[in-house]
């Protein structure tokens, strides 16, 4: 009976553990977009020359019934911004329409759960990874040296 239950445990753990890793779900229903910096080197596409560390985090929250999307970097003292005209499908397929005058986050636009890149001056420039990839450089192990997109 306690192999039963210990193996249950595991098993239970096993798929908690990919769930998490695979960020597809969220307390809040939010999109978190992990970026990545190239200290003391330069960006050549997605290969950082130097060493690849972990960078703030963006979040987005789409709302289907409001049609916008809200956007913040957890921890900053920056205010978070919001996009009103919108076209929201759910937390990851949604277009937004922005403006030049509107604070510019790293995307107006998410595909696949992936933000896309947008026109000089619309959003920030970004290289971002998968949450697991991010942990083990938030952790300091230089594991890496390439942003996934």
């Amino acid at each position: 009976m306690r192999k039963i239950v210990v193996g249950a445990l595991i098993g239970l753990g096993v798929v908690a553990g990919t769930i998490w890793v695979s960020d597809q779900v969220t307390l809040e229903g939010e999109r978190t977009v992990y970026l990545v910096e190239c200290r003391d080197g330069q960006w050549e596409e997605l290969r950082c020359t130097g060493k690849l560390v972990a960078g703030p985090q963006h979040r987005f929250r789409a709302s289907r019934s409001r049609q916008e999307v809200l956007f913040w970097v957890p921890g900053s003292k920056e205010p978070s911004g919001k996009y009103t005209d919108c076209h929201v499908k759910d937390r990851g397929n949604w277009t937004c329409n922005t403006r030049v005058d509107q604070k510019p986050a790293i995307a107006y636009e998410m595909v696949d759960d992936r933000p896309t890149r947008g026109g000089t001056g619309l959003t920030q420039p970004f290289h971002a990874i998968q949450k697991w990839k991010w942990w083990v450089l938030r952790a300091g192990i230089p594991a890496f040296s390439e942003a996934s997109y």
